[in-house]
Parts: structure tokens; C-alpha cells; sequence
């Protein structure tokens, strides 16, 4: 089986890479990838190394990666534009944090009605690949930025399409082009199913492989930490870091911190951003890290970190979500609270007993690695595409 995974990275991702290494944005399309797939950001080539493994064929394509599509382009003979330099693009990303507050919110809202979309020149680009690798099943990662009608133009008869996705349904979508959406979140695939629609849970999970790139392991020096997006948009995010921050030794990475208020104790925390291999290092010296799911998850556990914090055996202390026992075991493999006093209790709890923080920390990283790999969930989405 032929597999085309679509994916989409984070714009301010993609201009930190280029802009530090000035001369990528010239190599050739598989040294690009190469090197985005070594900052093992978001799922990397998780996928389709998992799907390679059940003896099929599979690969990503990065659709909104304008120097990685255009090297595609044209070693392909496709007379597309080239992209701008990346210290542009780098220049254009720096200046977002002065924009003020509210524009930024009205832009917000405006998303929400009319979410951004494939642009032409990267779906005609997207049409040649698909052409050109011929695959037996599309596995769209972004359905918001990839939408159905930009598949129907694009995607010859015969080719199934599957849709996965975790966070808010695009306005407008036509799902039933898809002959199959997955979610890692129960309440989303109980609301296609409600409409219709053929979906399945598929739950996220980690690659041991970031276990290799870390290298030796390191020394657990970071007594608490948060990585994640914090703003005003996340109230009771914003309530538990806060409630942390005033008791804890805390220490957070993530977006979204320029604009809270001067007064916030989040800043005190505040180490600055961390993508890829650098998150995985700050959960692999974290002693114990937080995790809390935003509002669109409906009180189930689903998030990235719960994998890729126990993979890298730090203590996860998270949110109680009502799937969570389905995933961890509460109280042996993880630490799960229902408010911000009873989370702030836990993690000085866990600080005063290393014998018992290392124990958890270690059972977690056990079932993470026996039960919740990439290769593990490619065998499961393999025998579903058969299905189709």
C-alpha cells in the first residue's frame, strides 16, 4: 500500500530552521527533509517510518514548506516562483509580537469564521506530487488547511482519503469526501459518527527513536516544567501555571507568553520557546513536568505531551481527563489532579519523594514504550486503510 501523509508546519518553526541555516533554502528537496526530519518537530517521519515497517510505502509531504516544496517543484521541471529568502520570512515572524493585542484578538476571531487555506501555487505543487507518486491512500494530517474541495480537485478516483485531526472543525467542510476520519479524540469521533460519517479513535503516541537522538541520558535538573502554549485564550491553562509559578520551582517553554499582562508570575517562569529535539531535552532533565488539555479536548486526555513526556521518563503530573485510565494507569504510571491546588500538592509531593517520583516516572515510560509507539499505531491504521 502507497501512502501520502499531508502535514503542515508551524510558520515561526519554519522560519527559525531556514534562518539558521541560510544556505537550506538551496539544497536539494531530500536534504531539506532530511534536516527537518532531524529536528524531529511535531511527528517528524514518525508515521511514515511506522507505515514503512508494515511493508508499505509511505511518505510526508510538508505542503505549507515553501523552499522544501519549491526545491520539489524544481527538480520535477515545474516552473514555479521561488519562495523568498528565509531571513525575510524570519524578519516578518519577529515583528508579530508588536502587533497589537487587539488586532491579534480581531484576527483570532476572523480565523475562526475563515481558517487559512492551501494557497494556489502550493496546491498546484501538492496536484503534481499526488500525480506523480500515485498513492493508494492520502492520510490528510491538516483538514483545516487542506480541505476537501482542494481534494476533489486534486485526488484521482480510486485514491481513498482518510482525515485526521484533534482540534477545531473547519467551517464548511464537506467530510464526506473523506472515506475515513480519525481523531485522538473520543468526542470527535463520536460527533462524525453522530453525522454519518465512518471514523475510528486513533490516539497519539511516541518514537523510541528520540530516545537515541538524546544520546546519554541526562541529569534530571529541572525540578518542574511546563511546555506549551499559554495566553489569554487558555483561562484555567493560565489559572493552573499561575497557581504553580507562586508555589513550585517552575519552569515553562512555550508561545503565546507576550501577551499576558507585565503582572503575571508566568514571566518569573518564562525560559523562551523550545521546537523539536529541544523540547524532548528539557522533558528528559525535567524531574517532573505539567500537563493540562485546553477546552476543545472536552475533558479527555489526548495531548502530544502525554507520550512525549512519559516517553522521555520525566513524572507527568496531568489533568484527569475520563479516558485517562484507557491510557495510563493514575497513581502507578502518572499523576492526574482535578484542580490547580490539588496539581500544585502533587508536584511538592513529588519533589519530596524521589524514590517514589523515579518509580511512576519509570512505569510510565514503560507503558508509553510498550503500548503507545508510532509503529504500533501504523499497524493499526494500516489494517483500517485495508478496511476501505
Amino acid at each position: 500500500m502507497k501512502i501520502l501523509i499531508l502535514n503542515r508546519d508551524y510558520p515561526r518553526f519554519l522560519n527559525d530552521l531556514y534562518a539558521s541555516r541560510p544556505q537550506l533554502c538551496t539544497a536539494s528537496y531530500a536534504e531539506q527533509l532530511a534536516v527537518r526530519n532531524a529536528t524531529l518537530f511535531g511527528v517528524a517521519d514518525f508515521y511514515s517510518r511506522g507505515f514503512a515497517a508494515c511493508g508499505n510505502s509511505a511518505q510526508e509531504i510538508h505542503v505549507n514548506n515553501r523552499w522544501l516544496q519549491s526545491a520539489w517543484s524544481r527538480e520535477s521541471g515545474m516552473h514555479a516562483p521561488a519562495p523568498p529568502p528565509p531571513q525575510i520570512a524570519a524578519a516578518r515572524s519577529a515583528l508579530a509580537p508588536l502587533v497589537g493585542l487587539a488586532r491579534r484578538h480581531l484576527l483570532s476571531m476572523a480565523r475562526q469564521f475563515v481558517p487559512r487555506q492551501l494557497q494556489a501555487q502550493e496546491e498546484r505543487i501538492l496536484a503534481a506530487q499526488v500525480a506523480s507518486m500515485k498513492p493508494d491512500v492520502i492520510l490528510n494530517q491538516e483538514m483545516s488547511y487542506v480541505r476537501s474541495a482542494c481534494l476533489e480537485r486534486i485526488v484521482p478516483p480510486g485514491t481513498k482519503i482518510v482525515g485526521q485531526i484533534a482540534s477545531a472543525l473547519p467551517v464548511g467542510e464537506d467530510y464526506t469526501r473523506y472515506d475515513l476520519i480519525i481523531s485522538s479524540l473520543p468526542n470527535l469521533v463520536r460527533r462524525f459518527r453522530d453525522w454519518g460519517l465512518r471514523a475510528q479513535l486513533s490516539p497519539l503516541a511516541f518514537d523510541a527513536r528520540v530516545l537515541e537522538c538524546l544520546g546519554t541520558a541526562a541529569a534530571r535538573d529541572i525540578p518542574v516544567s511546563f511546555v506549551g502554549s499559554l495566553s489569554v485564550d487558555h483561562r484555567a491553562r493560565l489559572q493552573l501555571i499561575e497557581t504553580l509559578a507562586a508555589r513550585v520551582p517552575l519552569k515553562l517553554w512555550g508561545s503565546g507568553i507576550e501577551q499576558l499582562p507585565r503582572s503575571s508570575p508566568v514571566h518569573r517562569c518564562f525560559q523562551g520557546e523550545a521546537w523539536g529535539i529541544e523540547m524532548y531535552r528539557i522533558l528528559a532533565r525535567s524531574r517532573v513536568t505539567i500537563n493540562h488539555h485546553i477546552d476543545l479536548a472536552e475533558g479527555y486526555s489526548n495531548n502530544m505531551r502525554l507520550y512525549e513526556a512519559t516517553g522521555c521518563g520525566a513524572l507527568m503530573i496531568v489533568d484527569h481527563g475520563r479516558n485517562l485510565a484507557d491510557l495510563f494507569e493514575p497513581g502507578r504510571e502518572v499523576i492526574a489532579y482535578s484542580s490547580a491546588e490539588e496539581c500544585a500538592r502533587a508536584v511538592q509531593w513529588m519533589l519530596s519523594d524521589e524514590p517514589r517520583r523515579a518509580e511512576i516516572a519509570a512505569a510510565g515510560q514503560r507503558r508509553t514504550l510498550s503500548e503507545h509507539t508510532y509503529g504500533r499505531r501504523a499497524r493499526e491504521l494500516s489494517e483500517m486503510f485495508a478496511e476501505l
